[in-house]
Order: C-alpha cells, then structure tokens, then sequence
C-alpha cells in the first residue's frame, strides 16, 4: 500500500524508512499559526498541548489529502505535529542558535514531555476515512551537561529546526539520560502509534512495507 507523509521533515522521513516504509512526501502547506489562532478566537481559550499537536496534525493530513484525492491517489495519508512541555513552558523550535543555547541551560538535570499528534487518512474510493492520536513520552536531561558542550552541539545546527532543541536519534543523544515512552515518539512520530492507526483503518502495517525502502 503507499503511504504519503504529510510532511518534509528528514527525521520523519528516515523514521518511517527504517521500519521498512518508503513515504511519498509532501508539504502540507499549512498556516500552522493561524490555525491555533482561529482556533483559540472560536473557543475563546488556549488550547492545551495535546489539542495543539493533534489539530495542526489533523490540518496537515487533511491538506495533503484533499490534494492526493483530486489526482487519484489510493493509500494512507500521514499527519503529525510535536512539542515539548516543560512545567507551563512551551518548547517548539528555536530556530536561532541564541534561542537554542537558553533552552538547553534551563533544560538540563530536568525533565519535560513531549507531545506528538497523529492523523492517518485513509484515501481511496469513497469518501477518506481518518483516524487520530496523541503519544506523550517523558525525557529527562543530564545535569552535567557544560555550557562548552551545548555551545558546540548548537554549533551544528542540529537542534535549531526540532521542537524542545534536541534529538535522540543524532548528536544530542548523549544528552539525554532517559526516555519513559515510546521512543519514536520523540522523534517527531510514535510508529506503535501510527500501527493503531492504519490497522484501525484497515491497513496492516506490513501491507505498508516497500521493497525499496
């Protein structure tokens, strides 16, 4: 069966090819801001982590679905969306190596949860069926980490384009003592999750696997 990733992310992509699944990518295109916008202005509150993830996990399927639908395509569509929470902070992607730097000092010896939001739909004959859920996973830091090493780490630019400044799965690994959950999860998408999904769909997920991949 072939799977579209909703998506350009590289870690997105790398996650799903080591499972042995070889997405079809696309740019969602969506206005992730104004959509939480819109979306607080209709309810008249902010939204929590888990309904921030799963919304503008659920837009970006959506688009690429709609779009995928228009030109033929049979397969499953893959939405997701992450944060990282640490007490009432909110850590998306830094972007600059400034903002990088003071996260990873308040970071360390402490520990935050990372929210990912997934939307798989399923597109084909008749109307697209869809299915939704948010993997939380725990991540702790080590206390020891010195302002010298997160001045080199952030120097690689690893950090600056991935929600909470960090990765398990690149440079940052050794930073972080321990992971309770899912570890996909913190990769940007839970893959136990996104199994679920797709069998809740109708898809078993080793119908998913390329011969490519």
């Amino acid at each position: 069966m072939l799977v579209c990733l909703a998506s350009t992310s590289p870690a997105r992509r790398a996650l799903l090819l080591q499972t042995g699944i070889d997405p079809r990518l696309e740019s969602p295109g969506v206005d992730e801001e104004r959509v939480i916008a819109d979306l607080e202005r209709a309810r008249g509150a902010a939204v929590s982590p888990a309904e921030h993830v799963q919304v503008l996990a659920t837009a970006k399927a959506r688009a690429v679905a709609r779009r995928l639908a228009e030109e033929g395509f049979t397969g499953l569509v893959i939405g997701g969306d992450s944060m990282f929470v640490r007490g009432e902070r909110v850590f998306g992607k830094p972007h600059t190596a400034a903002a990088a730097t003071a996260r990873w000092q308040e970071m360390r010896g402490r520990t935050g949860e990372l929210f990912s939001g997934h939307c798989v739909i399923r597109v084909g004959s008749g109307a697209p069926a869809e299915a939704e859920a948010v993997a939380t996973a725990r991540v702790s830091f080590a206390a020891d980490v010195t302002d010298a090493e997160i001045a080199a780490y952030v120097a690689t630019g690893e950090p600056l384009e991935v929600a909470g400044a960090f990765t398990v799965d690149g440079r940052g690994a050794g930073f972080i003592e321990r992971v309770e959950g899912d570890p996909s999860t913190v990769v940007g998408m839970s893959l136990s999750t996104v199994r679920r999904l797709a069998r809740e769909l109708g898809a078993e997920w080793t119908a998913l696997w390329s011969a490519s991949a």
